[in-house]
């Protein structure tokens, strides 16, 4: 993707094919539901959600996947580790493949989890 200045989530997600925009808009969701006082923002150019002064979480689009974004803590990974084991991992992102059905429940959980990091540093 050519560099851009993308203003607004709306804006990042129409530069995708449909099918990575619904892949995106369910992740989307899924993150306004687990945190509806989180605020939409654009963060390195990527979809981000904030809570006050902290990032929740980030996504982003490529072409063989969505990435699930944030410096994951060592409790995270552990917490999740039996699902991870088969994703691709690192300490800043989880790769969700595009061929696959989205994790949906697994996607809900991370986000649920960070939720609480995210308050326990409040």
């Amino acid at each position: 993707m050519a560099k851009t200045d993308f203003k607004t989530i709306d804006e990042y997600h129409s530069h995708f094919p449909a099918d990575v925009q619904e892949r995106m808009q369910q992740i989307r969701k899924i993150v306004r539901e687990a945190a509806p006082e989180a605020e939409e923002v654009i963060s390195y150019q990527i979809p981000a959600f904030k809570i006050g002064k902290d990032f929740l979480i980030y996504y982003s689009a490529y072409t063989k996947h969505i990435s699930l974004s944030s410096p994951w803590s060592d409790s995270l990974l552990k917490e999740f580790a039996p699902e991870l084991k088969k994703l691709k991992v690192t300490k800043s992102a989880i790769q969700l493949p595009g061929k696959d059905p989205l994790p949906m429940d697994l996607v809900k959980r991370i986000v649920r989890f960070r939720k609480k990091e995210v308050e326990q540093k409040r």
